[in-house]
């Protein structure tokens, strides 16, 4: 039976692979949200340096997300691939580094099993399909996207630009909705928070949140159509108030220190590019509309 009759036929097996995949790919993400960022600031020295005229800096090793090979930050021990299995390294460790026993951030084994989870979690709710293999695509980046920003309160374009066209070109093929709704989610969801950060800085003066915020609303218009907008801003609003209440007071910082929106902003729009249509239909039935 061919492989992809057998992904078919048994569901659970596509499950598993999308499971241990996601594992897999998890070990990578990790890699690009720490690179990427250390990334782009060499690249806008860089062009700072042009613009502004000012000599070159001092020719740096390269730097990427392959090279040079993962090494320990305390110690610089390389990273064998026995140390790089995705969560059983981190067990089998303890959580330290074999050379220098530097502690291992958490971060890393939970990064990869959130991507496992939730890989499997789509092969499971979509099956063995093209909107599964495209979703995957989606929700690894986002997790990828939402990290970062969490860190360091950065959209970064080489990832959400390349999404949004994505899911443009799926939509032409309609697998999740007709490219004229994907088309004018885009453009819907772009301007919407184009809209709210203008009037916000018209009153204030102050920047409310980052131009990233834009692009990864009309990325999730792209993949979901103008129909996920509503919900989206209303889910990610509701969360990001309930956890940056939560965040101030768990750190006792300042109302104006600023809280990253793009992750709020993910969670959301993944759950609306899911359940939308579920969700909307329960809320005109709850309310006796419908």
């Amino acid at each position: 039976m061919p492989l992809n009759e057998i992904l078919t036929h048994f569901p659970l097996v596509f499950v598993v692979i999308a499971g241990l995949m996601g594992l897999l790919v998890g070990s990578f993400l990790n890699v690009v949200i720490w690179r990427l960022p250390k990334m782009l600031q060499r690249e806008w020295r860089v062009q700072a340096h042009e613009i502004l005229g000012l000599p070159g800096e001092t020719p740096q090793p390269t730097y990427n997300l392959l090279l040079p090979p993962s090494q320990c930050p305390g110690c610089g021990h390389r990273i064998r691939a026995w140390e790089n299995v995705p969560v059983l390294s981190f067990v089998f460790l303890r959580g330290r580094c074999s050379a220098c026993a530097m502690p291992i951030s958490k971060r890393y084994p939970l990064t990869e099993l959130a991507c496992g989870l939730l890989s499997a979690f789509i092969a499971w709710h979509f099956g063995f399909g093209w909107q599964a293999c495209m979703t995957l695509l989606l929700t690894w980046g986002l997790l990828t996207m939402s990290l970062i920003d969490a860190e360091h309160q950065l959209l970064p374009d080489m990832l959400v630009l390349p999404l949004m066209w994505l899911g443009l070109i799926v939509n032409s093929l309609g697998l999740f909705v007709p490219l004229h709704d994907a088309m004018w989610g885009a453009i819907a969801g772009y301007l919407a928070l184009w809209s709210v950060f203008w009037l916000f800085k018209l009153i204030t003066g102050k920047d409310g949140m980052g131009h990233g915020d834009f692009k990864l609303l009309a990325m999730f218009g792209a993949w979901g159509g103008w129909q996920i907008l509503p919900l989206t801003i209303l889910l990610s609003s509701l969360v990001g108030a309930i956890i940056g209440v939560i965040y101030l007071r768990l750190r006792q910082a300042k109302t104006s220190t600023p809280i990253p929106f793009g992750p709020y902003l993910a969670i959301a729009g993944w759950i609306a590019l899911l359940w939308g249509g579920q969700i909307t239909d329960f809320y005109w039935q709850f309310v006796g509309l419908k």
